[in-house]
């Protein structure tokens, strides 16, 4: 069972900035492609950001692009998302996702894509 732990969560003010985890033990996350997704109160669960199982590709909705980053750390065993100039409509919690049997290069955005799901991690951006 893929049993994945978001953590780095918490508040910040309007424009600063956050690094999210996703590890996972007793499995490695080398061959899943990965993502991250939101939802806030009310509201679906939104695609934030992907990256292929290679780590050559990533991909951001026009809403992150250009201030969240996602990367991966393989030996590790570690998926990161780091967001800055938050905002407060960033407001959510975040959740990461593990995929696997996709190509090296696909990158998937929506959530029945993804097989494991994280417990989450709360982000708050005060204003």
């Amino acid at each position: 069972q893929v049993q994945l732990v978001e953590s780095g969560g918490g508040l910040v003010q309007a424009g600063g900035s956050l690094r999210l985890s996703c590890g996972c033990s007793g499995h490695t996350l080398s061959n899943y492609a990965m993502g991250w997704f939101r939802q806030a109160p009310g509201k679906e669960r939104e695609f934030v950001a992907a990256i292929s199982w290679s780590g050559s590709n990533t991909h951001y909705p026009d809403s992150a692009k250009g201030r969240f980053t996602i990367s991966r750390d393989n030996p590790k065993n570690t998926v990161y998302l780091q967001m800055n100039s938050l905002k407060p409509p960033d407001t959510a919690a975040y959740y990461c996702a593990a995929s696997l049997g996709s190509s090296w290069d696909m990158v998937l955005t929506t959530t029945p894509a993804y097989d494991y799901w994280g417990q989450g991690t709360q982000v708050t951006v005060s204003s």
